[in-house]
């Protein structure tokens, strides 16, 4: 595999383990239609991989060398709860991923840094579901051919 996809797994085994404060019940890399959950499948989210960046690292052959990369990566997230507690459950989400992704910043070795860059919420307008959107921004090291 490579490292893209080896950070990618990383980072759905990492949150898949995630047994407290909340569980996520439905961790899928696949966009889903949120209405389509049953009550038992939330906390849910699909993580995708979003942008990447790349710059040389070290001088060489084009076709190979030491390089550089940053990916973003999108984790958007929903809970289900009531006029009480939406915005606690979707505050409760950010606070367990970034707390669960700064457990392993090298995303098990395969990664120099990982930082939660930007996290959004819905505000509302799905209510009774809450939505947050987490873009969690990795820099890794890859030699050409092996990225």
């Amino acid at each position: 595999m490579s490292k893209r996809e080896n950070i990618a797994s990383d980072i759905i085994t990492k949150l898949d383990a995630v047994s407290s404060p909340i569980e996520f019940k439905k961790i899928t890399r696949e966009p889903f239609e949120v209405e389509e959950l049953a009550d038992s499948q939330f906390p849910a989210m699909f993580i995708q991989t979003g942008d990447e960046t790349r710059e040389m690292f070290s001088m060489g052959a084009v076709s190979s060398g030491k390089r550089q990369g940053t990916i973003d990566f999108l984790i958007v997230a929903f809970v289900k709860g009531t006029t009480a507690n939406i915005d606690t459950l979707r505050n409760q989400v950010i606070e367990v991923v970034e707390e669960t992704l700064d457990n392993d910043i090298t995303r098990n070795g395969n990664a120099l840094d990982t930082q939660i860059v930007e996290a959004n919420s819905d505000e509302g307008v799905i209510f009774p579901y809450g939505a947050v959107r987490i873009t969690a921004r990795v820099l890794y090291e890859f030699t050409r051919g092996n990225s």
